[in-house]
Parts: structure tokens; sequence; C-alpha cells
């Protein structure tokens, strides 16, 4: 018995220190000569959902600057600043992307940072961007029809390299956030690499359909998620919390792929139709396999935001037994404390109702941005489509 309530007391302890909570104090000496006079300013990092106006994530501004003060429990975070929008983001003074911002919390801290240049201030005839997309890759439509939701948006398509010059079907692979998937010049931070990396593993694997579509911008959120949500403010700076990841998926399933199966020489099976995605893109790629386990083969689930959508797991044990998929699991302890431990979670509780066919990879220096999910996507690729 005293053996026992040791460990247990032992637990209690290690359970408080891990929940220790300590100041965090933010300052920035110094903004850009071109910075709006008053303008505000907000933090958006893995504690906050990435919000880039979270109105609990808001600097004050006293007689000698910005300054922000939060509570986090000890850990390692990201995080950038911006003026309340991705396209408003922190970047060099050149108006080159920056990479995350790292924040380690043993102990109160303050920490002082300087902003190099906003990235509307530094605009893109100033300071164009080249296009990186390669020869087999080309837009579908820069309008493409949703019906399911009422809206349009831009459709890319990767072509192999031997598609033109002879007769043969691939498989199909869907990837979302299709502006962070080929050019660099229409990506958030940095492109994936997808097309570059296709033409060198189609040497030695087989070969593959990509289409990429782009997210919805300010619509992103609501349309990755299946659920209506109510994380505290992360809402704040969408025009609803309402759901419409399921109505998303059904346009994958109802409206696009039919367009891609009649207009391009693709493998129309289940066992040949694949799709992917990161952080809000990686949770709704595990819920397209869900509702749709007859339709989608296999699933790269990046980094997945299932914080924002907790009922992912409530799904996955009514949903789960019904998949028989290729199921990828990709996070880095770096993106945040409860990522691991969620795709865990999701990992082991799919493997309890599945007969799935499923790999995690843990990266002890995983990021959550583009370069990361880069340096990860052949490894995917070549798995799910072997």
């Amino acid at each position: 018995m005293f053996r026992k309530i040791s460990f247990l007391l032992i637990g209690l302890l290690f359970s408080l220190s891990v929940l220790t909570q300590f100041r965090v104090r933010i300052e920035i000496n110094s903004l850009p000569a071109n910075n709006p006079e008053n303008s505000s300013l907000y933090i958006a990092g893995n504690f906050n959902g990435w919000n880039p106006q979270h109105n609990n994530y808001k600097f004050q501004k006293d007689d000698k600057g910005y300054f922000i003060e939060f509570s986090l429990n000890n850990g390692s975070y990201e995080y950038k600043i911006t003026r309340g929008g991705w396209d408003k983001v922190e970047c060099t003074g050149e108006g080159k992307d920056i990479g995350n911002r790292s924040l380690k919390v043993d102990a109160d801290a303050t920490i002082e940072i300087t902003i190099g240049g906003w990235k509307d201030l530094l605009t893109s005839s100033s300071l164009p961007k080249k296009s990186t997309a390669n020869k087999n890759v080309s837009i579908i439509d820069t309008a493409f029809f949703i019906p399911e939701l009422n809206r349009t948006r831009r459709i890319w398509v990767y072509l192999p390299p031997a598609y033109n010059s002879s007769n043969k079907k691939y498989p199909v692979l869907y990837m979302h956030d299709g502006q962070n998937v080929f050019d660099d010049a229409t990506s958030f931070s940095g492109e994936w690499g997808v097309d570059e990396a296709l033409d060198t593993l189609g040497l030695k694997t087989r070969e593959c359909i990509v289409v990429g579509i782009d997210n919805g911008g300010d619509k992103r959120l609501n349309e990755y998620c299946p659920y209506d949500f109510s994380l505290s403010g992360i809402a704040a700076s969408y025009s609803s919390n309402k759901g419409e990841g399921g109505s998303y998926v059904d346009f994958l399933v109802k409206t696009l792929k039919p367009f891609i199966d009649k207009n391009y020489r693709s493998l129309k099976d289940r066992s040949n139709t694949y799709v992917a995605g990161s952080s809000m893109g990686g949770l709704i790629s595990l819920y397209a396999v869900l509702k749709y386990p007859k339709k989608f083969g296999g699933a790269g689930v990046f980094s997945p935001a299932f914080w924002v959508a907790p009922k992912i797991f409530d799904d996955i044990k009514k949903r789960g037994k019904k998949v028989n998929a290729k199921i990828y699991f990709y996070a880095g302890d770096a993106e945040g404390e409860s990522m691991v431990p969620m795709t865990i979670n999701a990992f082991n509780e799919m493997r309890k109702v599945s007969k799935s066919k499923m790999t995690m990879v843990i990266r002890s220096d995983g990021k959550h941005n583009e370069a990361r999910w880069r340096m990860e996507f052949p490894g995917f690729y070549e798995w799910v489509v072997r």
C-alpha cells in the first residue's frame, strides 16, 4: 500500500511540475520605419491556435513601446508577430519570409525582439517573387466552382513527366492548401516542392497525379474543420465558427474527383486515391478517410490540428471500423505540447478499431512549418504508393 501511495505522490508531483506556468513578457524594441501609427499588433503561435488576431494576445503600448505579458506552461513554443492577419505578418526588411520564432519556457522571462518589416507593406510589385512551379504543373481553373459551398477556388494539377507521351493511368493525390504545394510565389511561407520531389521519386517508385486545392483564406478554418468550433478566441478573426469540413470533403468526392477522373487518365478506385495536408489540412485529411472510406485509400496526416476539433476522436470510434486505408501520421516535438500526444492518441484509437495499415513518424526537432513538411513529404509519398 505504501509503495502504491508513493508512486501516486511521485506521479502527482511530476504532473504539477509539468504544468508549472511561467510569466512571459515580450517587448518590441524596434519597428519598421513605415509601421502604421498606432497599429494593433498580435502574437500568433502554437499556444493560441496560430490565430493572427487573438484578442487575448494583443500587444499593449506604453511610452516605451509595444509589449505583451501572458503565462505559458513550461515547454517549447513557436510564434510570429502580425498586425491582425497573415497578409500582415512580420518579415525581413527586404520582404523575405522568416521562420517561426522559438520560445523555450522554463522560467519567468522578458524577451526583446525586432520587427524587420511587414509583408503587406513590402509589395510584390517592388519585390517580385519568382514562380518555382515546374513545367509539369498547371492551373486547371482559377475559379473552379464548389457547389457544396457556393464558392470558387483555384485548382492546380501536377502530371507525371511522361503523362503526355503515354497512355498510362495514374493514382491521384489530393492536397489541401494548394498555394503551398508547388509554387513559392503563391505560398504562405515556402512551398512543399511536391513537383520537384515527384519528378525525382518517379524514377524509382510509382508516378502520381497530384491535385492541389487552394485554401479559402478567411474560410480556411471553417472549411478544414468538420465540426462547429468554440476554441476560445480562435473564432474572433473569422466570420463564423461554423464547421464546413463535411461540405468541403463532399466537394472533393462528389465534384472534384469526378472532374479529374473524366478529364485525366486516373486510376479511379479507392486504393489509388489519396488525400494529404498539414495542420488543419491534416485534420481534414483524416476526416475525409473516415467519412468516405470507400473513396480514399490513403491519407497523409501531417501535424494535425486535433486541438481545434477534439470531436474527431468520437468519429474515429464511430467510423474507424469501416476504414481500411494506408494512413501516415507525422508530428514534431517542437510544434507545441499537445501535438505529439494527440497524434499518438489518434493513431492508437484508429488501431483499436481499424484494419488500416498505418505508420507514425515523430521528429524530436520537427517544427510546424512548410520547410519541415517539405522534408517529410517524400517519406510519406514512397510509403503510401508502394
